[in-house]
């Protein structure tokens, strides 16, 4: 069941936050500069999978923090070049479909009770959501769980998510 919401994403009663990202991506923009700033052992840990396992476009980095809180960072976008100050290239709807698909099977093999996402690859990764929602509706809907789209980002607002 995929539900559009607005609101603030970190105020999510959903178990699992999913985002997406460039291998190597400083996390300085956006969400991702929010979940490091919420979670700053969560961004170290990323930096230290990119750097040792050289992710691809397409899959996944999961992570749990010590409040059972789960971030699952989606490899939508290109990677940066070099490992230092770079920009993350754009999203590609291949990658973003290969992502979803990844967090599907996650989902099911984690048993995931909730996934709260935004609308990813539509900022950074320069993406139309009319490209990504389908990509969300073939890979997520069929999920038995709720998944929560946040597609407007209001500062400190919790969304009526239904959970």
């Amino acid at each position: 069941m995929i539900k559009e919401v607005s609101g603030d994403l970190l105020l999510t009663k959903a178990q699992v936050i999913a985002h997406g990202v460039a291998p190597n991506d400083p996390f300085h923009t956006g969400l991702a500069l929010q979940l490091r700033e919420h979670w700053p052992a969560m961004y170290k840990d990323f930096r230290h999978y990119c750097q040792s396992k050289h992710p691809k476009p397409g899959t996944l980095w999961a992570w749990m923090g010590a409040d059972g809180k789960r971030v699952v960072s989606l490899f939508t976008q290109n990677a940066i070049e070099g490992h230092h100050g770079g920009t993350p290239g754009p999203a590609t709807v291949q990658h973003v479909g290969h992502a979803l698909r990844e967090l599907a099977k996650l989902a099911e093999a984690e048993k995931f009770t909730s996934i709260a996402l935004p609308r990813i690859a539509t900022g950074v990764g320069r993406l139309a959501w009319s490209d990504v929602k389908p990509l969300l509706d073939q890979h997520l809907g069929s999920l038995k769980i709720p998944v929560i789209v946040y597609t407007t980002y209001h500062a400190g607002q919790q969304a009526s998510e239904g959970l």
